[in-house]
């Protein structure tokens, strides 16, 4: 079911704080209305008429409004902020909640530095729109409209120029706003790909300096970063272009309320005052402010404007991998897999699968073979429903996995991946990452010893305390990919798949490891690789070529054929010396 994103939603479980706001707001500007009059009073009934008794009334008055509207002003400024901060953080939590229940193929498509700019930059527009932009756009709009009814009351013929400037000031902001929303929507994708282009400059440093091309990769960064500037540029030249205006307006309006009030007060027309023209000049100078600050307004709000439009686009997007309406719930899960004519291809691709057919019974162990592209991981992408089928089923004791939750279904599967991925905590920590809250030291420590992780891991000076960093950084291959084989022992799931996971190892650790995988009696075994070593005691092995299933049997088997198994074995070993095949 397709997501919506709603700033409502999330405003909506706040709601009462920015009712407080916004009566902050309300009250705090309706003060700020009042002191013209006291003012106005002050020239009239004071200066003018010589009432002094009314003096010290009239000081106590207008500093108790001084004071109130410090008061309203802070209880605004901290319920906006306060609100606005709670409203993005359930932004940002079910962005990351709806990226993290996309397909895989999203992420195929989507490189990390962009989804990282939708998580980060864009979100941070949202919560500036959501606080002080918000916050000012309504004070500016009610301001605005409450300093010119305040003007009527006093004289309707002199608020024909505060009128006629907020007019102006309007249709300026409409024409600014169409321009700089073209341009925010460029600046957005713009730093998306330089966020991108950073990122993997940064992951992929050890390859840059390992082939020299350092030059060639500032020279990249420097074409983005130059084009990020110039639609910068274009954005200072929009806002420059129209600037000017507003200020020219807003500083004009207390020049003329100065000099038309003064002609009216001369010729005694329309019953001006010196106390009206006192007050209208501190509502003008009132009124000055807001349109100084519609053209950043605006220029902010079509800011936040291009970012929501960014966050819909990731909303827009649906997963098509989902648990089941009525999903069937396996009581225990025994391991055992079926392929089933599968075939698979993706998007404006040729088939990367067809015609895949295998049986593993619960606790048996299936080796898979075949050169790079013929599509060993993505029969691992498919058990685990990373991607779905496009033809045929694959079975989980007999049931569809279209059938199960993911949760069983991934659940089940300790993986040992290809490319491995450790996170910047402490070892135990990594291993224990399949079953964070329930795994104990002991079997941490037997899963490493099982792995031939513990040799290296009792050397270091906080055993499995120690941080490593960033993707297993100032680890060796080896170490990474026996970690990573430690997590998946300590899993201890009905099936484990090991996807080319022991090709850093040298021979005598692989040999262990194989050991310990025999004893796994009671587990479901897929060894994807491409050494012979770690396939040849599968109960049977499967041979891919170009996503079909090229030969089968077993390592006898397979050597007597002489055919793809055979030319392999022979490159790695030599010639075998063949045993008879009943």
């Amino acid at each position: 079911m397709k997501e919506k994103f709603s700033l409502f939603k999330h405003i909506k479980r706040h709601l009462w704080q920015y009712i407080i706001a916004l009566t902050s707001l309300i009250l705090s500007v309706t003060v700020s209305m009042i002191v013209p009059e006291v003012q106005r009073h002050i020239v009239d009934d004071v200066i003018v008429e010589g009432k002094i008794e009314l003096l010290f009334k009239l000081l106590v008055i207008y500093a108790c409004l001084g004071a109130s509207r410090a008061l309203f002003q802070y209880i605004k400024e901290y319920s906006f902020d306060s609100v606005s901060s709670k409203v993005v953080v359930g932004v940002r939590r079910d962005l990351f909640r709806h990226i993290q229940g996309l397909d895989t193929s999203y992420f195929d498509k989507n490189n990390t530095g962009e989804i990282m700019a939708r998580l980060k930059e864009d979100i941070d527009k949202v919560w500036e729109a959501l606080s002080f932009i918000s916050m000012l756009l309504i004070e500016v709009a009610f301001h605005t409209v409450f300093i010119l009814v305040c003007m009527i009351r006093l004289n309707a013929y002199m608020a024909i120029i505060p009128f006629i400037a907020i007019v102006v000031c309007g249709f300026l902001a409409v024409k600014m706003d169409k321009k700089l929303d073209v341009v925010f929507g460029e600046i957005s994708e713009e730093n998306a790909v330089l966020n991108t282009t950073c990122e993997e400059n940064i992951a992929g440093v050890r390859t840059v300096k390992a082939f020299a091309r350092e030059g060639h990769e500032i020279s990249k960064f420097r074409k983005h970063n130059d084009k990020y500037k110039e639609l910068n540029v274009d954005l200072s030249k929009v806002f420059v272009k129209y600037y000017p205006f507003f200020s020219f307006v807003s500083g004009i309006v207390p020049l003329l309320v100065i000099a038309v009030g003064g002609v009216f007060y001369v010729k005694g027309m329309f019953g001006i005052t010196l106390g009206v023209i006192t007050a209208y000049i501190t509502y003008s100078n009132n009124i000055v402010w807001p349109m100084e600050m519609l053209g950043w307004l605006t220029n902010s709000f079509s800011e936040a404007v291009a970012s929501v439009k960014k966050l819909n686009k990731i909303y827009d997007e649906v997963s098509t991998i989902n648990d089941p309406e009525n999903p069937v719930v396996l009581e225990k899960v025994k391991g055992t897999v079926t392929f089933d004519n599968v075939g698979f291809h993706k998007e404006d691709m040729h088939d990367i699968l067809k015609g895949i057919s295998f049986e593993i019974p619960a606790g048996k162990t299936l080796g898979i073979m075949g050169a790079s592209g013929a599509g060993k991981t993505s029969i691992v992408s498919l058990l685990t429903r990373l991607y779905d089928v496009t033809e045929g089923e694959i079975r989980l004791d007999g049931v569809p996995i279209r059938n199960l939750t993911l949760k069983q279904l991934r659940g089940s599967i300790s993986l040992v991946m290809q490319d491995v991925f450790l996170f910047s905590d402490t070892i135990a920590e990594n291993i224990k990452m399949g079953r964070r809250h329930n795994i104990s030291d002991r079997v941490i420590r037997r899963s490493s010893k099982n792995a031939g992780a513990s040799e290296f891991i009792d050397k270091m000076d906080k055993g499995y305390d120690t941080v490593i960093g960033e993707r297993g950084v100032g680890l060796s291959g080896g170490q990474k990919q026996r970690i990573s084989i430690a997590r998946a022992f300590a899993k201890e799931l009905p099936i484990l798949v090991m996807d080319d996971s022991t090709s850093a190892l040298d021979m005598e650790t692989e040999r262990d490891i194989q050991k310990r995988l025999k004893s796994l009696t009671e587990m479901t075994k897929i060894i994807i690789a491409h050494r012979i070593s770690s396939v040849k005691d599968a109960d049977e092995i499967i041979v891919l070529d170009e996503g079909k299933i090229a030969e089968r049997g077993t390592h006898d088997e397979l050597l007597a054929l002489k055919g793809l198994y055979y030319e392999t074995y022979v490159s790695q070993y030599g010639e075998p010396v063949l045993k008879e095949v009943i």
